[in-house]
């Protein structure tokens, strides 16, 4: 979440003289150093994951940490907050912890596979066997220049979808076809997956347009399939980058609606198109 408070607070360090003496060799020593660390934070309108709200399109500060070897490997971790309404019974976050390997496999050519566990503290579904929302998945992706591709496959649950959390489940009456229901044991969904495309632009100085398009398919549940996109404007200005994107999607049916704890005559299409706003920065 192939991401930490509201108001973002930029300091910069001046070194002084009579401070701090760095000898040359140090430097260089410094500077061959095999290992990279790295850390991101920023604020979003909308905390969409695949096209879909995570924060009742409410907003969300989030942030990680990241490790590279010059080997390729490398470990990271990256939280943001998610709506209760939609990850019921826990903290109201979500933890994921990734770790993979990347390597250049001809010039300009690079490739990745790696591990990605989504956590939801506390989280899980209202049914009797207290189903979590936990996630696995196992990632394969490359990138060429300008254009990126990368496959998610799903060693667990979707999500917690299974027979016990979705089984005779139906989509929402205000939202879809009441009518369409699943079966009453429809099984596991281990093997979803989800395809992503990227081509990304430099169209100015130090500003970026993204293109986006991805396709989710839920294993044994093809009601739950949809489509994805993101046309994205961002400019990093030093202190901070700035982002715009339109992002949508064409899971807009009821089985995408989620309503309010303890108050169901209010809800939100979960999935409907949106502007979302964002300032980040990494150091």
């Amino acid at each position: 979440m192939r991401k930490l408070t509201h108001a973002l607070i930029l300091a910069g360090v001046v070194g002084l003289p009579g401070m701090m003496v760095v000898h040359s060799a140090d430097a260089a020593d410094a500077a061959a150093s095999p290992h990279t660390f790295t850390g991101n934070v920023s604020l979003v309108s909308d905390y969409r994951f695949r096209g879909i709200s995570q924060t009742y399109k409410q907003p969300a500060v989030q942030g990680g940490f990241d490790y590279s070897h010059a080997s390729g490997l490398y470990l990271g971790t990256w939280a943001s907050n998610v709506s209760g309404n939609q990850y019921a019974n826990g903290a109201g976050m979500e933890w994921d912890f990734y770790g993979g390997y990347k390597w250049e496999a001809a010039k300009d050519l690079n490739l990745d596979v790696g591990l990605l566990y989504y956590y939801y503290p506390g989280a899980h579904y209202n049914n009797a066997q207290q189903t979590k929302y936990n996630n696995t998945e196992l990632y394969f992706g490359g990138s060429y220049k300008w254009f990126s591709a990368k496959y998610s496959y799903t060693l667990s649950d979707f999500f917690g979808t299974n027979k016990d959390t979705y089984g005779g489940a139906c989509q929402d009456a205000r939202t879809g076809d009441a009518t369409d229901c699943f079966s009453a044991d429809p099984g596991n969904s281990k093997g979803s997956g989800y395809l992503d495309l990227n081509a990304n632009f430099e169209v100015a100085d130090k500003t970026t347009l993204g293109l986006h398009v991805g396709h989710q398919s839920v294993h044994g549940y093809s009601k739950l399939n949809y489509n994805d996109y993101k046309i994205s404007l961002s400019k990093d200005y030093g202190w901070a980058t700035l982002g715009a994107a339109v992002v949508g999607t064409d899971a807009t049916k009821g089985w995408y609606t989620a309503s309010e704890a303890g108050n169901a005559a209010n809800y939100k299409k979960v999935g409907e198109p949106t502007l979302v706003l964002s300032i980040g920065k990494t150091f």
